[in-house]
């Protein structure tokens, strides 16, 4: 098992979660974060530290599309080891469904 983030860090990346991470396994893209599966230690410190409840298990279902993605875009991002500014209209978009259209390939600039 592997903690994993989803579709609700789109264009919020708010980053609570990067400053409990024991092992600094996420990864910055331009408007969410990725969590790389083989360096997750499966401790779940980062799951309730979610504003957006964005980090869950790999083990609930449905998740194959986000596992890839957090597997795919964490050999490709920057490691970011301490949290960031958050987008500046992260607010307007906290309750947003469907926000996978808005998902960005481009790396963050990663601290």
């Amino acid at each position: 098992m592997t903690y994993i983030v989803t579709e609700p860090c789109i264009k919020c990346k708010l980053q609570d979660c990067v400053e409990v991470c024991p092992v600094d396994c996420f990864y910055e893209g331009e408007n969410m974060l990725v969590i790389h599966p083989d360096e997750c230690i499966d401790c779940g410190v980062c799951e309730p530290e979610c504003p957006v409840e964005a980090i869950v298990p790999d083990t609930e279902p449905d998740l194959e599309k986000w596992l890839q993605i957090n597997t795919e875009y964490s050999e490709k991002w920057p490691n970011i080891l301490r949290m960031g500014e958050p987008p500046a209209d992260a607010d307007e978009w906290r309750d947003v469904k469907d926000k996978l259209q808005h998902f960005s390939s481009e790396p963050g600039q990663g601290t």
